[in-house]
Formats: structure tokens, C-alpha cells, sequence
């Protein structure tokens, strides 16, 4: 695969050759070729290479196609050189940002069954790129294109027309696509369960009206900082999607109790909610979500100034499979709430993460209301100005096993005669 890694090797497609008396290596006499093959199926790429030059049975092997369905040349940084090179089989592929144009339309020449493509972070993909998938690569289903800014409206057109089966898609941070790119391929791709739009800023409530229309499969969607969406456009969402499971709308500061309502009407598998800095919304939306949903795992309320006790008295009464809360910077939150939490039905057993950094208002007694949440693996206690660690080490006395990430600031020294001695901020000293 790469002559730069392996001196003289050019992969190739050899006949099949079953193993003959004249290979006197005692595993190829003792091993039955099916058992050969499923060792050599735990093999990296360059031990497969390296593996390849050490005998014609070994070459049969290590090139079989059912070790080379899944490639991940994410650690080679070089330029990669491909020369008579048959990957038909492959299916699975991951590289880095090293990909040329040029390079990269051999490989899509050369993995016309390629279905799961990780191009993450390759700065120099362009819309030429998409448009070599979309001739060469017809059955590709999963497409990460992450914080490749070069991605506009021409690529989503493209792969509309080429890649019809595409049902995870990750645009995250393509700043340039917009609802154009967005209605030419939820118009052909149908079948779209994962779609990833975290950082496009030049989305709007049309483009999301779009998705809500076309995308009946729809599972996952990520709008993390879309800052120009609003109610409109997630009501859209909520309406025409109602296999959603996972909706994140961190950031996204137009948006108000509305979504909540519209949620828990329509979207009865939401799983994982994330509303972090959505600044607008308030207990009266997440008591109606939390009385007709079934959010189980993940509510990010981070950044969340109107949350009160009141939308944890909700949570833990109609949640009971909740896994993983965030109420960092949630100033309203107290000891009674965390109490309500402890004794919910999710405390025993479900409760894995808590996370209540920068909420002034509790103190060590809402550690006391955690101690019956047995499965609690990680709590977040920065900047609790009254949490103390008498508090922390009576909570690992019952469990033992749990992350605390807290810190406390030394005593401000006094000013020393004369004004010379340096004064330390309280957050000077990290546990």
C-alpha cells in the first residue's frame, strides 16, 4: 500500500494459490487455512505487509479481501502511494489530511464498495472530492467530513446525485454549506438516520424545514451553535421526525419552552437531549418534556439561568433511567434539588455522571442526598464555593470508586508589612 512504509512492496492482486507440499513451514502443514486466515484477521496494515513478503502462503493470506474491509491510515502522515493496487473489498476506510486530489480520486476508483469513509479533518478535500464519490462510490452509507472548510453547496449536490444510500452524513464545522446544499441531499437521501451540522453558522430555520420534510428516519441530529435556528425551524424538526433519538441544540440561544413542548409531543424515543447556553429556557418546558418524554441517558442544562429545583423534582420523578446530567452553571439549583434527585427511582442504579460545577448553592449536604446513587462514577464539584472536603471524603467513604473534580483555593494571605507579599486568587491550588 505504501512504498514509503515497506521498501519494494506494491500490493496487487495475485491469483488464489491454495498451500502446496513444497512449503515446508510447519504452520502451514499443522494450521488449516481457514484458522490462518482468522489469525491474520487481528493484523494492522503494515503487519499485513510485512506479513505478505514472507512466503507465496503467507502473500495469499495477508491480501485475502476479508482483511482489508476496514483500513484506517489515520497515524500515516505522509503521502501515500498507490500502484496496482486492487481494493475492491474494502468497505471501511479512515485517513488523515494528507489526501492530494489526485490521490484520493484513485482511491475512489479503486473502492467502488466503499460504504464507511472517515475524511475528518482533511483540509484539503474540496467539492472535486465529493464529486469523485459521487461517480465512484454509489454504496457509501456513512461519510464523516468534518472541519473540511473547503466543503460548499456543489458537494452536497453532488453526493445527492451519486450516493443515494448515504445515511450518516458529518458536515460538522463547513461553515459555507447552506439550505440549498442541505435540500438537494435530504431530497435524494431519504434514508439519512445521522446528520451532524455542528458549526454550520449560515443555517437557518428553512434548511431545517427541509430535513423535517425529507427525513422520516432521522435519529441524530446535531445543531450545536446553528445560532440563526429558532422555534420555528425545530418544530419542523420535531413534527416530520419522529424516530429522533438524540438532539443536540447547545448554543443555540433563539430557541425557547416551545422546543420542549414540541419535543415531547412528537419525538417519544428522544434519548439524549443537549440545551447547554440555550438561555431562554425554563422549568415550565422541561416539566411538560420530562411528564410526556422518556429523555433517559444525557440532559445537557449547562449555562442554563432560569433552571430551578423544579425541573429536577420533574427529572427525577419521570426520568428513571437517567444516566448522565449536566447542570454546570445552573446558579439556581440547591441542596433540595440534588435531594430529590438522590431519591428518585434513577439514583440507585442509573445515575453514572452529575456534573454541578459553578453552582454556588450547594453545599456538602446535597453530597449527603448523593451516597444512595450507587452506579455514580464521575461528579463535577468546580468552583462549588461550599463544598468542603470533609464533604468529598464522607461521599468516598460510601463510594470508593468515584471521580471527584473539585478544587479549593488556599486562605488570601494577609498583606505583609509593606505591601510586598503577592495574593493568590482562590484558584491558585487544583486538587
Amino acid at each position: 500500500l505504501r512504498r514509503n512504509m515497506l521498501p519494494g512492496l506494491i500490493l496487487s492482486s495475485p491469483p488464489f494459490q491454495m498451500f502446496t507440499n513444497s512449503d515446508e513451514a510447519v504452520i502451514n502443514k499443522k494450521l488449516p487455512k481457514e484458522l490462518l486466515l482468522r489469525i491474520f484477521s487481528f493484523l494492522d496494515v503494515v503487519t499485513l505487509c510485512r506479513c505478505a513478503q514472507v512466503s507465496r502462503s503467507w502473500n495469499v493470506l495477508a491480501l485475502d479481501g476479508s482483511n482489508w474491509q476496514r483500513i484506517d491510515l489515520f497515524d500515516f502522515q505522509r503521502d501515500i502511494e498507490v500502484e496496482n493496487c486492487r481494493m475492491t473489498d474494502i468497505t471501511d476506510i479512515s485517513v488523515s489530511f494528507f489526501l492530494s486530489l489526485s490521490l484520493f480520486r484513485t482511491f475512489s476508483q479503486n473502492c467502488r464498495n466503499i460504504e464507511v469513509l472517515n475524511l475528518n479533518g482533511c483540509t484539503k478535500i474540496t467539492d472535486s472530492t465529493c464529486n469523485s464519490l459521487s461517480k465512484f462510490c454509489p454504496k457509501l452509507k456513512h461519510l464523516d467530513l468534518a472541519s473540511c472548510t473547503s466543503i460548499t453547496n456543489l458537494s452536497l449536490k453532488a453526493l445527492s446525485e451519486g450516493c443515494p444510500l448515504l445515511e450518516q452524513l458529518n458536515i460538522s464545522w463547513c461553515d459555507q454549506v447552506t439550505k440549498d446544499g442541505i435540500q438537494a441531499l435530504v431530497r435524494s437521501c431519504p434514508g439519512l438516520k445521522c446528520l451532524f451540522l455542528k458549526g454550520c453558522t449560515q443555517l437557518e430555520d428553512e434548511a431545517l424545514k427541509h430535513i423535517g420534510a425529507h427525513c422520516p428516519e432521522l435519529v441524530t441530529l446535531n445543531l450545536q451553535t446553528c445560532s440563526q435556528i429558532t422555534d420555528e425551524g425545530l418544530i419542523t424538526i420535531c413534527r416530520g421526525c419522529h424516530r429522533l433519538q438524540s438532539l443536540c441544540v447547545s448554543g443555540c440561544g433563539n430557541i425557547t419552552d416551545a422546543i420542549l413542548h414540541a419535543l415531547g409531543q412528537n419525538c417519544p424515543r428522544l434519548r439524549i437531549l443537549e440545551v447547554a447556553r440555550c438561555s431562554q429556557l425554563t422549568d415550565v418546558g422541561f416539566t411538560t418534556l420530562a411528564r410526556v418524554s422518556v429523555v433517559s441517558r444525557i440532559v445537557f442544562l449547562s449555562l442554563l439561568h432560569q433552571i430551578t429545583d423544579g425541573t429536577l423534582i420533574q427529572l427525577s420523578i419521570h426520568c428513571p433511567r437517567l444516566q448522565v446530567l449536566s447542570l454546570s452553571h445552573c446558579e439556581l439549583i440547591t441542596d433540595d434539588g440534588i435531594r430529590h434527585l438522590g431519591s428518585g427511582p434513577c439514583a440507585h442504579d442509573r445515575l453514572e455522571v452529575i456534573e454541578l460545577d459553578n453552582c454556588p448553592l450547594i453545599t456538602d449536604a446535597s453530597l449527603e442526598h448523593l451516597k444512595s446513587c450507587h452506579s455514580l462514577d464521575r461528579i463535577e464539584l468546580y468552583d462549588c464555593q461550599q463544598i468542603t472536603r470533609a464533604g468529598i471524603k464522607r461521599l468516598r467513604t460510601h463510594l470508593p470508586n468515584i471521580k471527584v473534580h473539585a478544587y479549593f483555593a488556599p486562605v488570601t494571605p494577609p498583606p505583609s508589612v509593606g505591601g510586598s507579599r503577592q495574593r493568590f486568587c482562590r484558584c491558585c491550588v487544583l486538587l
